[in-house]
């Protein structure tokens, strides 16, 4: 079974941001997903896991798209356990047969106990040797009870694992969980400056620190989640024009947003909003 969740240049890696309908290109075509909330043994350690399960008809697949979150995934699935790292562009996988995957979303502060290097694992997939972790986890998901029990069961095993493997973070690798929750959740911080003052910090600072825990510059992070939240808006509000949408989300001028969703899509915005039109209606 190959690796969860993404086909791209014959590697596959796991998708950090299925969980979050912000990161998913196409939600009508995913598989059947959960999401759980990191325990609170781990809650500096990881964002959420993701859980999918899949069963595609023989001779068919379901292609999932996505513009991940820009952040590790430790990754657990039937036959391996895999390290992915953070991505620059879409990426897809294209999901046959039967299978299912447990995945965690890490935090700056877990990273360096599993990537010395960060930056090098970006757009890439590593399989890791963690024997305990993949038995505990595939004894959940493979034990008795429906789905949501299984589920819960192995995001236990799981955090139990990472609880007892990671040191606690120190003051600078929680500053890193801060950065990415700045980032990623304030829409006023549109530049590497903005972040750098909410968090009180130096622009070199800042870099230094992003480089360290997440292996992506800041500036790429910021541009991770305006075009994020760009494919929503383009989904979820068809009635909204191309120029507000950049308007809104602090693009200069609409032809910017444009060039930025072609470049990193491979797609201009409006062709994507053709193909989701269907799933906003």
């Amino acid at each position: 079974m190959p690796s969860v969740d993404r086909l791209e240049d014959s590697r596959h890696v796991p998708d950090p941001g299925v969980p979050s309908p912000r990161g998913v290109l196409y939600p009508a075509r995913l598989p059947t997903f959960d999401r759980l909330p990191a325990p609170d043994a781990v809650a500096q350690l990881v964002r959420w896991f993701w859980i999918p399960e899949w069963q595609i008809q023989p001779g068919r697949s379901s292609r999932q798209h996505l513009i991940a979150f820009p952040a590790y995934n430790l990754v657990v699935e039937p036959r391996t356990v895999g390290l992915a790292g953070p991505t620059t562009r879409s990426s897809y996988r294209d999901l046959t047969g039967t299978g299912w995957a447990v995945g965690a979303l890490l935090l700056p502060a877990a990273v360096p106990h599993f990537a010395a290097d960060p930056a090098a694992l970006r757009d890439a997939y590593q399989p890791v040797d963690l024997p305990v972790l993949h038995e505990r986890v595939c004894n959940a998901m493979l034990g008795p009870g429906d789905r949501q029990a299984r589920h819960r069961h192995a995001v236990d095993a799981f955090a139990a694992w990472l609880a007892g493997t990671v040191p606690p973070p120190n003051r600078e690798a929680l500053l890193a969980n801060a950065m990415v929750e700045a980032i990623d959740s304030d829409p006023a911080i549109r530049t590497v400056e903005d972040a750098a003052v909410r968090l009180r910090l130096s622009t070199r600072s800042l870099q230094r620190l992003a480089s360290r825990y997440v292996g992506l510059p800041p500036s790429t992070m910021i541009r991770r989640r305006r075009l994020q939240e760009a494919a929503e808006r383009l989904r979820t509000d068809p009635g909204t024009t191309l120029a507000a949408i950049a308007a809104d989300l602090g693009y200069s001028d609409h032809a910017h947003l444009a060039n930025e969703f072609r470049s990193v899509l491979g797609l201009t915005l409006s062709t994507y909003r053709r193909r989701v039109s269907p799933e906003a209606t």
